[in-house]
């Protein structure tokens, strides 16, 4: 049985910027799902080529990284100066439910399998030189971090490394930015709505953690505390705090930072 019953993927002689535009229809969605993908010109020679999943925050979708971000430039001049080896960078959309999904299954949807298992099959369905031998690893922003976290460590054998800017690091926080009941999103047990708790929880099995935050941002104090706690746990990491707070300019800057930390395990 196909995983996907339908798949639209944009025609070559009409894409630009290196991107390539991805539609799937989800089980875990119950709909369709877009993934906008940054697809290196020199793959030619590559063999397993390294995927790099990076999720949105609130209000955003598939082409924020982009559009908002620009990192398919950023990604397209480190590698071309040789700062980082070729890699494919898939940004999918949360699911569009409501303001931001949480990447968590709700409402009989599961937008953590869609980024967890479905993005990473339409991307190797799609693009030749990713296959299913090729190192996964996912990044992300604001509720997207959380998601990153959060997935990177339930599916440690999966991914490799986990990277993270301004995350949100409980789900709670979600009040902060949706008009939708937070309650409504909470999961039944207390460990799926804390990154602590969940990366204690797979413990013995990690990938490598890299995050950072803003010293004006909105969510310094949640992710000093993270850093503290998995201190005091003794799980390696790298946390760093930079100028800048909760927006696009400290992103577009500091997206640099995880695309070197992905690189050392590609």
């Amino acid at each position: 049985m196909e995983l996907f019953r339908t798949i639209e993927i944009s025609e070559p002689q009409f894409e630009n910027s290196c991107l390539r535009y991805i539609t799937v229809k989800s089980r875990h969605l119950k709909g369709r799902g877009d993934i906008c993908v940054f697809v290196p010109p020199f793959l030619e020679t590559v063999k397993d080529c390294p995927l790099i999943i990076l999720l949105h925050g609130v209000y955003g979708s598939s082409w924020s990284w982009t559009l908002n971000g620009g990192v398919h430039i950023t990604a397209l001049e480190m590698m071309q100066q040789k700062k980082i080896p070729p890699a494919v960078i898939a940004m999918p959309s949360d699911g569009l439910w409501g303001d931001g999904s949480g990447y968590i299954p709700h409402d009989g949807l599961d937008f953590e399998k869609w980024i967890a298992e479905d993005v990473p099959a339409a991307v190797q369905k799609c693009i030749p030189s990713v296959r299913t031998s090729s190192r996964l690893f996912i990044g992300g922003l604001s509720m997207g971090g959380f998601g990153a976290l959060k997935i990177g460590t339930r599916y440690a054998g999966q991914f490799s490394a986990v990277a993270a800017h301004s995350s949100l690091t409980h789900l709670a926080q979600m009040e902060l930015f949706v008009e939708e009941e937070v309650n409504g999103l909470l999961q039944k047990e207390a460990k799926d709505n804390s990154v602590f708790l969940t990366i204690m929880k797979h413990k013995h099995q990690l990938p490598f953690i890299r995050f950072d935050c803003g010293l004006l941002d909105t969510l310094l104090d949640e992710n000093r505390l993270l850093h503290h706690q998995l201190l005091e746990a003794g799980i390696p990491h790298e946390y760093e705090e930079r100028e800048g707070g909760h927006e696009w300019p400290y992103w577009q800057k500091h997206i640099r930072d995880s695309l070197l930390f992905f690189s050392k395990y590609f």
